[in-house]
């Protein structure tokens, strides 16, 4: 009886008097985020009851009980329309950005949902939406803007280009009852019972406690984020890149934010962000070394680095280091050049984390998340020290060792300590900065005193400058090289070079472009294997073929197309292709041709011909070997690309994968009576695109690269390849004495259309 009567009094705390259909603004009472309405004030909700209160927070609640009017109440129109917008990529009265073609349900059928609706989304609502996207990575965060005119459309899309924005956005032409006081939260579970904050300076602490507290079990343990919120379309350890990502990301460059030079090495760093690498070349645009591998936040070798939106760096001659920021990761990085390690300045407790063995290296190439990378929790204690580096931008060093970073509004300065990493002061607001630093940054902008005049009608986005010092938002975009100025153009994607004495204005040509190798977002080399459509969920596959053929050495020949209208910079290379096999084969590209090496040979056979070969060395003439020129069979041949591929095959079926990427641009031709940008545009879109999106979307990264001055056929962009080969073997042919096998060596071609 004592134990029934426990029950009891536990289920009646859910059992307190319930209003339906009833508002209430910072009221004595507190919102419980569970299936019931509103409940009275409890020990448990008093701390989140008193933020609510203090911060003037509008807060509305809306009860999903039966009420005697079915029609929808007009609070809950914009969650009825978002949800109703879900599965359609662009309809009558509505457009996504961000989304990918695949994934027709965005969400999972049970999901947290946090929607930022605004009239115009700007850059400090963005920020707030990439903060609770970092902070809740496994919540469904989406924005949402009503707009009509075409300029805010490309605005906005910049606007995302610019902030490495990957949440989806839903742009819709309808306005809503919410929206009244120019944005609002909108935070649901299954799209039912929402709780609308309409508040712009709402403190995400307030939204983080709600969120744990939606999840709340009748036991009073909150879910694991983990369990309760992963989205059923996104499979653990891929990257989340790979299925939000608008068009440019396949241009060579993808927002060229901030360039450094080393004068007397005579190298450029140039931070590629969007891309979340720093491309290191010479002052002749070829790529001599590349730092970061995906995005991510964990030190090692430059290969295997993880960066996400590296920004503003400065060079170090007497260190031979690159200090660099980090943006997203709110962090400070120094790159040895000479050792080619990343390591973490600040804050000091990830660069703790950030060793990196072979055991990181294979867990990173698998796409499993390891130990060693920051947690969210660790994440949230850096964001919520006062003095912590928050989305820093700009670096510059003062003269004595002391670092200077400011954001990209410069609305904060932090000073550091060059040696231990130590913030030291912080300055906020404009005037503040300009008084005490000014100079210096007006000394570090003086380049702009030698451009031409007509260059800075390119200058479209110029949102960030201090006052009364114009174009200041170019400070970590520029610097001086030998005779020359360099200068990012993030709105061309493309970097300019300046001479110092003629003026003249060209766009830096880079070279040795297999040092990038393939890219971050082609599907992992070796595959995660997941339970969907046999781990091909979401995959583009340029070229699928079966073959039928005998078991033993298979020589594969890949005849690609080369898309027309375009011209490859670089023969294909070796770095820029992966080959896998699969099943019951084993690729063997690349490895010395042994006569009789694909016979068993035991271990003691091996022992015997090794000391043969000592007794008996051959003759220098005999032992030297011309190398295997990989690269012989990678050239183009009447506009084709080839590339080879052998592997060896048993009995049973197997499957050959290889991915490539093809580095082109639009081809000049004389004789084309296209030249307009607009068709330039509208091609290139056409190639560098592996994913349909609604017309709308399209139109808005068209009308990005048409606000660029130079030559659209300048731009070098990325074609990647995805080819699938399926062989089915039978079992081995018998010899004549009816014990021995024989293997069959066979060769096949493939022709693959990209056209």
């Amino acid at each position: 009886m004592a134990l029934r009567y426990r029950r009891v009094k536990e289920i009646s705390r859910f059992l307190l008097p319930v209003y339906s259909g009833d508002c209430y603004q910072h009221s004595g009472q507190a919102f419980n985020f569970m299936d019931l309405s509103v409940m009275s004030i409890s020990s448990t909700w008093k701390p989140i009851t008193r933020r609510i209160q203090d911060s003037g927070l509008h807060a509305h609640r809306f009860s999903t009980m039966t009420e005697v009017s079915h029609e929808p109440a007009p609070e809950t129109e914009l969650l009825s329309f978002t949800k109703a917008s879900v599965d359609d990529l662009e309809g009558t009265h509505h457009c996504w950005l961000n989304r990918f073609e695949k994934n027709k349900q965005l969400f999972g059928e049970d999901g947290t949902f946090l929607i930022l609706a605004a009239r115009i989304l700007d850059h400090d609502l963005i920020a707030k939406l990439k903060t609770l996207q970092q902070r809740f990575p496994d919540l469904c965060v989406m924005g949402l803007q009503s707009i009509h005119s075409p300029a805010d459309h490309v605005n906005l899309v910049q606007l995302l280009m610019t902030e490495n924005v990957t949440v989806p956005i839903l742009l819709s032409k309808k306005t809503f009852h919410e929206m009244d006081h120019g944005m609002c939260y909108i935070l649901s579970k299954n799209f039912r019972s929402p709780v609308i904050y309409q508040d712009k300076d709402l403190d995400l602490e307030i939204l983080s406690k709600a969120v744990e507290e939606l999840n709340m079990q009748p036991n009073g343990v909150s879910e694991s984020f983990n369990k309760l919120f992963r989205p059923s379309w996104k499979p653990v350890g891929i990257t989340k890149e790979q299925y939000i990502c608008p068009y440019l990301q396949n241009l060579l460059l993808f927002y060229p934010g901030c360039v450094s030079a080393d004068e007397c090495g005579n190298h450029l760093f140039l931070s590629d962000c969007n891309h979340h690498r720093i491309i290191v070349s010479d002052g002749n645009g070829e790529i001599l070394d590349c730092i970061g591998s995906s995005p991510g936040f964990e030190d090692g070798d430059f290969g295997s680095a993880k960066l996400r939106h590296p920004a503003g760096s400065y060079y170090n001659d007497a260190e031979d280091c690159l200090y660099f920021v980090d943006s997203e990761n709110h962090a400070i990085r120094k790159a040895d050049m000479g050792a080619r390690l990343v390591e973490t300045l600040y804050p000091s407790r990830a660069s703790k984390k950030g060793s990196v063995g072979i055991w990181t290296w294979i867990m990173n190439t698998l796409g499993l998340k390891g130990s060693w990378e920051r947690s969210v929790d660790e994440h949230s204690e850096v964001l919520e020290d006062s003095k912590s580096l928050y989305l820093p931008w700009h670096l510059m060093k003062s003269g004595d060792d002391t670092l200077l970073i400011m954001n990209h509004r410069f609305r904060t300065l932090w000073t550091m300590d060059l040696d231990s990493g130590k913030i030291n002061e912080v300055f906020e607001g404009s005037p503040e900065i300009l008084k005490i630093y000014g100079q210096q940054i007006k000394e570090n902008l003086s380049l702009l005193d030698q451009m031409p005049e007509d260059w800075f009608q390119q200058q479209t986005d110029n949102a960030f400058s201090l006052e009364d010092i114009p174009y200041s938002g170019l400070l970590s975009s520029m610097t001086t090289l030998q005779n020359h100025i360099i200068l990012c153009d993030a709105v061309g994607q493309r970097i300019l070079k300046i001479g110092r004495e003629s003026g003249i204005c060209s766009t830096f040509q880079f070279s040795n472009l297999a040092v990038l190798g393939l890219p971050y977002w082609l599907t992992s080399p070796l595959e995660t294997v997941y339970a969907a459509e046999n781990g091909l969920s979401g995959v583009t596959i340029d070229h699928q073929q079966d073959f039928r053929l005998l078991p033993g050495r298979v020589d594969i020949q890949l005849y690609v197309d080369i898309p027309r209208d375009t011209e490859l910079v670089e023969p294909l290379e070796e770095s820029c292709i992966w080959r896998q096999a699969r099943g019951a084969a084993t690729e063997i590209s690349g490895m010395e041709d042994v006569p009789g090496s694909l016979e068993k040979v035991g271990v003691a056979q091996q022992w015997y011909d090794e000391l043969d070969h000592l007794a008996s060395p051959k003759a220098e003439s005999e032992m030297s070997v011309e190398d295997v020129d990989l690269n012989k069979n990678l050239m183009v041949e009447d506009k084709k690309a080839v590339i080879t591929c052998s592997v060896n095959t048993s009995p049973g079926t197997s499957e050959v994968i290889i991915y490539a990427v093809m580095y082109l641009k639009l081809r000049k031709d004389p004789n084309s009576k296209e030249h307009s940008q607009e068709n330039h545009a509208a091609r290139m879109l056409d190639i560098v695109s592996s994913r349909r999106c609604g017309k709308t979307e399209r139109d808005l990264w068209k009308a990005l690269l048409l606000k660029s001055k130079g030559d659209l056929r300048d731009l070098i962009f990325m074609k990647l390849l995805h080819i699938r080969i399926k062989l089915n073997c039978p079992d081995h042919p018998k010899a004549e004495n009816g014990r021995d096998i024989i293997l069959t060596d066979s060769s096949i071609e493939v022709n693959v259309s990209l056209n």
